[in-house]
């Protein structure tokens, strides 16, 4: 039965990805839709055990990211986007398709920074980021965030697409 909870995240995945390389937004209707078809997939099909696995992998998943987007380099959709994955994927799936998918989205932000040139300014902006937060603590970088113009972007639902498949695929081997 797992894996069709798998497959159900890697579905609301490949589509919150696909929308976000077009339009670089994630839909509320995708997201909310998902969550709520995957919280209760889980009651019919696990019964009881369904009203915990469903809600631990939705909060798990979303509230990993949730300290991301309040440190604004996460956008409010990516988050969603993993709730909702979480939801079909439940606690124990969800962290490892979370680690699969910040693994995802560093090499694709290295990618993006070589593409556009800025692999040298990105590395020192880590390192800045790295000082700002050992010494200030978890509070908003002023210039190293998502509402700075300058700051480098990418599709971030690929990512997650990208670890959510890693784990189905690590699942069905």
């Amino acid at each position: 039965m797992e894996m069709y909870f798998l497959a159900g995240a890697l579905a609301v995945a490949v589509i919150g990805a696909g929308w976000d390389v077009v339009t670089y937004r994630i839909p509320n209707a995708l997201t909310y839709t998902a969550m709520l078809i995957g919280l209760l997939s889980h009651v019919v099909l696990e019964h009881w055990v369904g009203l915990y696995r469903g809600p631990a992998g939705l909060l798990l998943g979303g509230g990993i990211f949730l300290i991301l987007y309040l440190l604004r380099t996460m956008g409010a959709g990516d988050v969603k986007l993993m709730a909702a994955v979480g939801a079909f994927a439940g606690p124990s799936r969800i962290i490892e398709i979370a680690l699969y998918s910040a693994i995802a989205g560093g090499i694709f932000a290295l990618a993006v920074a070589i593409f556009k040139g800025r692999l040298r300014q990105t590395f020192r902006n880590l390192l800045d980021l790295l000082q700002f937060h050992s010494a200030v603590g978890a509070e908003v970088h002023p210039t190293l965030n998502l509402e700075n113009p300058e700051a480098l972007r990418f599709a971030y639902g690929v990512a997650i697409f990208a670890g959510t498949l890693v784990e189905f695929v690590n699942y069905v081997r």
